[in-house]
C-alpha cells in the first residue's frame, strides 16, 4: 500500500511539473512576442518624434504601447500565480512526505525492535521446529523470508521517500528564486508603465492645444477616405460593366449559334421530305446573372477565400494605428473608416497581400492608390508615394507595387481596404495574419 502511495506521489510530482512548465513556456513566448511588438512600436514612435511634433500617430502609438505594457504586466501576473501554485503544491507534498516518513520510520523501528529481541538462531529454529506439521514448518520458513524482505523494503521506502522529499525541497527553492526574479521584472515593467503613461499624457495635452489643427486634419482625412471609397466603387462598377458586356456578348453568340443550328436542321429535313417548314420561334434566352467570376479566376477567388486569416501584411514593418470601423481618439471624437491604417517608414515597400490583376491606379491629389482584383474581391492600397505596376498587370503574392508616402501628419502610413463585388467594405484585419 505504501509503495502504491509512493508511486502515485511520484507520478503526480512529474505530471504537475511538466504541466506547469508547459504553461510557463507559453507565457514566456507570449512575453517575447509582446516585447517584440513594443520594440517595433517604440521604433516607430521614436521616428515620429524626430520628424514631427505631437500628432495623432504618436498618440495612437503610445496608446498601443501602454496597452501592450499592460498586457505584459498581466502576463507576468499569470506567471506569478503559476509559481505560487507550484510553491503551494510543493510545500504540501513536502508536508505529506514528512508525515509518511514519520509513519515509515515508526513501523521500521517496531520491526527492528522485534528482530533485535529475536535475533539469535535458537529462537528462529524453535519457531520452525515447533510447527505442528511439515507443511506448517514450510509456511513458517516462507514467513521468515517474507518478513526479512519486508524489513528491507521498509528501508528502501524510507530512502526513496527521503529522496523524493529532497527533490521537492530543491524544486521549492528553485521556484522561490524564479518568483523573486519575476517579481523584480514586474516592478521594472510597472515603472516603465508609469513613464509611458506620463509620456501619453504629455502627447494628449499637446494635442489638446492643437485642437483646431487636429480637427482640420480629421476633416481632411475623412475627405481623402471618401475620395478613395468613391474610386474603389468606380473600379468595381467598371469591372461589373465589363463582366456584364462579356456575358451579354457570349449570350448573343450562343443564341446566334443556336438559331443557325435550327436553320440547318430544318433545311436538312426539308430536303429529305421535300417539304419546307418555317423556323419555329424560340423563346428568348434568359440573361445570365452577372458576376465577376469566370473560368479564368474562379480558382484564384477560391484560393483567396481559403487564405482568410493568414494573408500577409502589406508592409514588412508596421503598426496598425486606426482600425476598420469606429475609432475613438484622445479628444473623444470618433472617426469611422472602411480600412486599416498602418504606420510605417516613409518609402517602405508596399506589397500585395495576394495574387491578382491590377484593376486600376488612381491619383488623388499628391498620393496614389492601387486597386487589385482577386476574383470577386478587391484589395486597395492607398497613400502611396510611387507605384511600380500598371493597370491590367498580373501580380503575385508579396510583390512590391509601390512605396509608402507621408500622411497628413507628415508620418509614413498606408491605408488598406478590402471590398467585394457588391461594393461592401470588409475588415481587412480579419483576413490578415495575426501580428
Amino acid at each position: 500500500m505504501i509503495r502504491l502511495i509512493l508511486n502515485i506521489a511520484l507520478f503526480t510530482f512529474f505530471s504537475l511539473s511538466v504541466h506547469a512548465q508547459e504553461t510557463r513556456e507559453e507565457l514566456e513566448k507570449q512575453r517575447a512576442q509582446l516585447r517584440k511588438e513594443m520594440e517595433q512600436t517604440q521604433k516607430l514612435l521614436n521616428n515620429n518624434k524626430t520628424k514631427t511634433k505631437e500628432n495623432l500617430v504618436q498618440w495612437k502609438l503610445i496608446n498601443d504601447k501602454v496597452n501592450l505594457q499592460n498586457r505584459l504586466i498581466e502576463n507576468i501576473g499569470k506567471d506569478i500565480n503559476i509559481l505560487d501554485n507550484n510553491i503551494y503544491t510543493n510545500q504540501r507534498e513536502i508536508n505529506r512526505y514528512n508525515k509518511l516518513l514519520d509513519t515509515l520510520k515508526e513501523e521500521y523501528a517496531k520491526s527492528m525492535t522485534y528482530a533485535y529481541k529475536n535475533r539469535n538462531n535458537y529462537n528462529f529454529l524453535s519457531f520452525i521446529f515447533s510447527a505442528s506439521s511439515f507443511n506448517d514448518a514450510i509456511k513458517r520458513i516462507a514467513y521468515l523470508k517474507y518478513y526479512r524482505a519486508y524489513r528491507e523494503k521498509q528501508g528502501e521506502n524510507i530512502l526513496r521517500t527521503q529522496e523524493l522529499r529532497k527533490q521537492r525541497i530543491n524544486e521549492l527553492g528553485s521556484i522561490k528564486e524564479k518568483k523573486s526574479e519575476v517579481l523584480q521584472i514586474k516592478d521594472k515593467e510597472m515603472n516603465a508603465l508609469e513613464i509611458q503613461k506620463g509620456e501619453k499624457d504629455k502627447i494628449v495635452n499637446e494635442l489638446k492645444k492643437e485642437g483646431k489643427q487636429l480637427n482640420n486634419q480629421l476633416a481632411a482625412y475623412k475627405k481623402q477616405n471618401e475620395k478613395v471609397e468613391r474610386a474603389i466603387a468606380s473600379a468595381i462598377k467598371k469591372a461589373m460593366n465589363d463582366a456584364r458586356k462579356a456575358a451579354a456578348k457570349k449570350s448573343s453568340e450562343d443564341e446566334a449559334n443556336r438559331i443557325a443550328g435550327l436553320k440547318n436542321s430544318n433545311t436538312a429535313k426539308s430536303n429529305s421530305e421535300k417539304n419546307t417548314n418555317p423556323v419555329r420561334a424560340t423563346e428568348p434566352v434568359k440573361a445570365p446573372e452577372v458576376t465577376l467570376l469566370n473560368a479564368g479566376n474562379t480558382v484564384l477567388n477560391d484560393n483567396f477565400v481559403k487564405n482568410k486569416g493568414i494573408l500577409p501584411w502589406p508592409v514588412d514593418k508596421g503598426v496598425p494605428i486606426l482600425h476598420f470601423g469606429k475609432n475613438q481618439l484622445q479628444s473623444k471624437s470618433v472617426i469611422d473608416i472602411a480600412c486599416v491604417t498602418i504606420a510605417t517608414d516613409i518609402g517602405s515597400n508596399v506589397k500585395t497581400i495576394f495574387e491578382g490583376v491590377v484593376s486600376n491606379i488612381v491619383f488623388i491629389e499628391d498620393m496614389q492608390m492601387v486597386i487589385i482584383q482577386h476574383g470577386k474581391y478587391f484589395s486597395t492600397y492607398s497613400n502611396l508615394g510611387s507605384v511600380s505596376v500598371k493597370t491590367g498587370q498580373n501580380v503575385t503574392r508579396g510583390q512590391v507595387i509601390g512605396k509608402a508616402a507621408a500622411n497628413l501628419d507628415g508620418t509614413g502610413a498606408i491605408d488598406l481596404y478590402l471590398s467585394d463585388e457588391k461594393g461592401n467594405n470588409i475588415d481587412p484585419e480579419k483576413w490578415l495574419k495575426r501580428l
